[in-house]
């Protein structure tokens, strides 16, 4: 039993949060202890009290409740008290008695908890050690951020999150074609940015009608906690925090473009919200000309003038032309793009470099312009050899391939739009399904018939509506009259599809609203068919439910019946089956509605259903969609701008209707060239060299093989295992691939919710399971656990037992880990290039190093555990021996650190100082560069320097093993 009397200072093992504590009373059973840091009073039987005395030692330095330190020379023990005796900060003799010890100091270093009896359960130490070679390994590797989130491994995906990820202050535009995963792209771009800390505040402006899916998708794919906001959380921000900002109170923002247009006060706020990233989607729909800018535009371009890094996300520039293209640009960089007819000129000198790229990727001989534009173009040293061995017949065909990747990825890298454009299509990316039309001609109801023909010669304003004749029936009839739905032969042919179809899921969309909610209501009186509905009119939380009803595979309704606002941004690819109960006027509307469903990873052909009633507009525009532009069955990037030449024609033949049907046949074919030569200007210049660009097919595949081989989620079940029964949560199996895990009532991990949670660490599974948690290195759970361990004292000290052949019974080993580490700085982050690295030193009482010949697994396996009673004994008995070797051990480590210090210095120099000749080599050429991105990595390069040479060494953690 320990001896307490009162004035004495102790901890308490169980709450080392509460500092020192202070004995107030005991007597033969019980002691009384106060913790003034905490307020606390604790009363513990004497026999099993789970208290340590604090009793520091000569070379200590100790702090005092008046905040000034005493470095002890020597400890004078009176009736059991302790008085510190040695020098104060100023250099003079001091002394201090134990009373009068910093009530908040904690015993956190491994030699104080060590030698006053804090000895750690060996599986603390060893999940220590492993959290410290992860971390290392984690924090070297260039795909941390982009592979641990609930996402496919798709190589044009990876490759242009890792090209832009790894940029100071990305600017670029996301314009990949409908269905390629621009938003899974941004939100991988988000993500590394966010956990290498080159971000910390960003700012997501969408539609309205799409923060609900932004919102889940940044939560459910990256665990991204995003903040709504909208004026409602506006008011109870600045009421809860004070704040006058409130665009202050988050740190992840994410609220709706009309909510910013329709507040000019909370627009300004969010100018001045001081973010590191702004993210735009549907920035297509940001009108603007040279002589006029929308208010839209306007405001977009102000939050991207007071913001470092900004990512566009668009459908694809040349559907909406040249101008709307450049004036997407011109929000990235104004001084780069500041007039279109620049902007066009230089757009024509890109033509010869793609014909120079496409020559070197497919291997033709290059003719003699073909060489002069490589000459010319590449001015460097390296190119020109490289020039000469791909001229020189002579040359091996490895040396040939090896000239041809070097210089088309200088040419790449050097010229166009590229490093602030990636547009991928779906003609250079596989993995897309099939379409098929199926087309199903309807009888004309005459009451539709006459009254278009009375109409025709008025020329309705909106051709929209002739494609959509229930309307103009509707507004135009009383009444007493039959409902459209009742003599609409598109109704009856629907809830007959439906059937046949069943129980497969369909998609469903029309223009209007209007309609959606009619056709809704009709299937469920005529049919019993409960069809969710969505549209415009509902508000963003109704939208989720409908989606939601509609994807639940067990309960949900077969059929979703959307108006226009469905074609945007939803992504429906469960299902297969799409009924176009009209078509809209505008071509890239279309590819919009099919792309729902058509999309990459999608499994099954795309069964395209196309009920229209003949002698009508419909029948028009289906022809002229399917025979003009082929749009059904294959996408239409030139849909608008083939658009825009016959538009006229075409609208003039939807309102003639039977005479616009005797005139089809020309305006297929006018519209069919104009289609084709559209194509095939677009197969060459810019067009092409940015498809190259946007993904290049060797590097990308590298970048996917890495990635898998990252994911073998063994070792990180193999490390769940080990933290798990350290921090006490319980886990048992669920199915394949998946486990429940409970936190217990002891489990000490900060941040996991005391409920049942079921999670994977196989990406399939996460995948093909949304209500299944996806653990990786990268999520939460896991970066917070890792966190935890080493932010803690708990595993910095442990005494264990083992066998070891050679070594005679009764011989102590003292294994430390010292960690070199260069001084916190985020702005800096120093950590990308040294993070803290551990030296491990294993030595006997001689002195002897046998780090060589016990191996830490070794020990793992063998180790045999030591009660702590023991454990306190033998370290007491041998504390100066302990203690010797110590300074031993930390002797060893100081003489591996310059190894380290130097291997650092040449890894930052050498990835930095590529990187930055590399920019300014690429500056005199393209001037997409901006100079900001230059003299970022000059100063990263100067002050991480700097930072390397005040790196120290620290022992982290430290156990003493006894030889059996």
């Amino acid at each position: 039993m320990q001896d307490f009397i009162p004035g004495q200072r102790w901890i308490s093992d169980a709450e080392l949060q509460m500092g020192l504590g202070t004995v107030q009373a005991c007597d033969h059973r019980t002691v009384t202890l106060l913790f003034v840091a905490s307020g606390e009073t604790r009363v513990y039987a004497k026999q099993s009290a789970p208290l340590t005395r604090v009793q520091f030692e000569a070379g200590d330095e100790i702090s005092t409740q008046e905040g000034w330190t005493l470095r002890v020379e020597s400890v004078r023990d009176a009736d059991g008290l302790l008085t510190y005796v040695g020098r104060g900060e100023d250099g003079q003799p001091a002394e201090l008695e134990e009373g009068q010890l910093n009530h908040n100091l904690q015993l956190n270093r491994p030699g104080d908890r060590l030698f006053s009896g804090q000895i750690d359960a060996d599986k603390w130490f060893e999940l220590r050690y492993r959290t410290r070679q992860l971390l290392t390994r984690l924090c070297h590797s260039d795909l941390h951020g982009l592979v641990g989130v609930r996402t496919s491994l798709i190589p044009h995906q990876l490759y242009i999150a890792h090209e832009v990820a790894k940029r100071y202050a990305p600017r670029v535009l996301l314009a990949d074609e409908v269905g390629l995963g621009k938003t899974i792209e941004a939100g991988l771009i988000l993500h590394q940015q966010l956990l290498t800390e080159r971000a910390h505040r960003v700012l997501i402006v969408v539609p309205d009608s799409l923060l609900h899916q932004w919102l889940v998708e940044m939560l459910r794919r990256f665990n991204l906690r995003f903040s709504l906001f909208d004026e409602e959380r506006c008011l109870a921000a600045e009421e809860s925090t004070g704040l006058s900002n409130p665009f202050h109170s988050e740190q992840l923002v994410l609220c709706s473009l009309d909510f910013l247009t329709h507040h000019p006060e909370r627009f300004a706020q969010a100018v001045a919200g001081e973010w590191d990233l702004l993210v735009v989607d549907e920035a297509h729909h940001l009108a603007w000309s040279p002589g006029h800018a929308s208010v839209e535009y306007q405001q977009v371009e102000m939050l991207a003038n007071h913001t470092r890094g900004v990512l566009l996300l668009t459908a694809t520039p040349e559907q909406l032309g040249k101008e709307s293209h450049f004036a997407r640009l011109r929000l990235l960089d104004p001084d780069r793009f500041p007039s279109f007819a620049a902007f066009i000129e230089e757009e024509q000198s890109y033509e010869p470099v793609a014909h120079a790229i496409e020559a070197l990727l497919t291997g033709q001989p290059l003719d003699a312009d073909t060489a002069l534009v490589l000459r010319s173009t590449l001015a460097e040293g390296d190119n020109e050899t490289h020039l000469n061995t791909l001229m020189n017949p002579a040359a091996s065909s490895e040396a040939h391939a090896l000239a041809r990747n070097a210089l088309t990825e200088h040419l790449l890298d050097r010229h166009g739009t590229g490093r602030v454009l990636f547009r991928n299509t779906r003609a250079a990316i596989q993995g897309f399904p099939e379409r098929q039309l199926l087309r199903y001609p309807l009888e004309l109801p005459a009451a539709y018939a006459d009254l278009l023909h009375a109409l025709q010669s008025s020329a309705i304003t909106d051709p929209q509506q002739l494609l959509s004749p229930e309307l103009i029936y509707e507004a135009e009839t009383s009444a007493k009259q039959q409902h459209w739905t009742a003599i609409d032969p598109r109704i009856d042919w629907l809830i007959e599809k439906l059937q046949q179809l069943r129980p497969h899921k369909v998609l469903v969309i029309t223009h209007s609203a209007v309609t959606a909610l009619a056709i809704g209501q009709t299937l469920q009186q005529r049919s019993g068919l409960h069809a969710a509905v969505f549209h415009e009119g509902l508000s963003i939380i109704e939208r989720d439910r409908a989606a939601a009803y509609f994807a639940d595979p067990d309960t949900g309704t077969q059929a979703l019946i959307c108006s226009e606002i469905g074609s945007e941004g939803r992504n429906f690819q469960f299902a297969h089956h799409l009924i176009l109960f009209d078509l809209p006027l505008n071509p890239d509307l279309l590819e919009q509605r099919i792309g729902r469903l058509d999309r990459i990873g999608q499994q099954n052909t795309i069964q395209i259903h196309l009920p229209y009633l003949e002698g009508s507009a419909q029948a028009i525009m289906a022809e002229w969609y399917h025979r003009g532009l082929n749009a059904f069955e294959h996408t239409c990037p030139a849909g608008h701008a083939v658009f825009s030449e016959v538009e006229a024609a075409l609208l003039e033949a939807l309102h003639q209707i039977d005479d616009g049907l005797e005139d089809l046949p020309a305006l297929v074919e006018t519209t069919h060239q104009h289609h084709e030569a559209l194509i095939e200007a677009m197969h060459r210049g810019r067009d092409r060299l940015l498809e190259y660009n946007s993904c290049r097919p060797g590097l990308a595949e590298r970048l996917t093989e890495r990635a898998q081989a990252h994911d073998e989620p063994r070792e990180l079940i193999d490390y769940l295992e080990a933290l798990f029964d350290c921090f006490d949560i319980d886990s048992e199996p669920h199915s394949d691939n998946s486990q429940i895990i409970r936190p217990s009532d002891q489990c000490t991990l900060p941040g996991l919710a005391h409920e049942r949670m079921t999670v994977t660490a196989d990406r399939q599974t996460a995948l093909a399971n949304e209500d299944v948690q996806y653990l990786s290195w990268e999520h939460p759970l896991v970066s917070g656990a890792i966190e935890s361990v080493l932010s803690s004292e708990q595993g910095n000290t442990a005494l264990t037992a083992m066998k070891y052949a050679g070594v005679r019974s009764g011989t102590l080993l003292l294994e430390c880990l010292f960690v070199l580490e260069a001084p916190a700085n985020n702005r800096l982050q120093s950590s990308r290039y040294l993070p803290p690295t551990t030296i491990r030193i294993i030595i006997d009482q001689q002195g002897r190093d046998h780090n060589d010949k016990l191996a830490h697994e070794q020990i793992e396996q063998q180790r045999q555990a030591v009660d702590t009673e023991t454990a306190t004994q033998v370290v007491k008995a041998y504390s100066d021996e302990i203690k010797g070797m110590l300074q031993q051990a930390e002797a060893l480590a100081q003489q591996q650190a310059p190894a380290l210090l130097e291997t650092a210095q040449t890894h930052t120099r050498y990835t930095l100082e590529n990187e930055l000749n590399r920019l300014k080599a690429l500056q005199r050429v393209n001037p997409n560069v901006r100079d900001s991105e230059i003299l970022f990595f000059e100063q990263q390069l100067e002050a991480v320097s700097a930072a390397l040479g005040n790196t120290k060494l620290r022992l982290d953690a430290q156990r003493v093993i006894v030889v059996t």
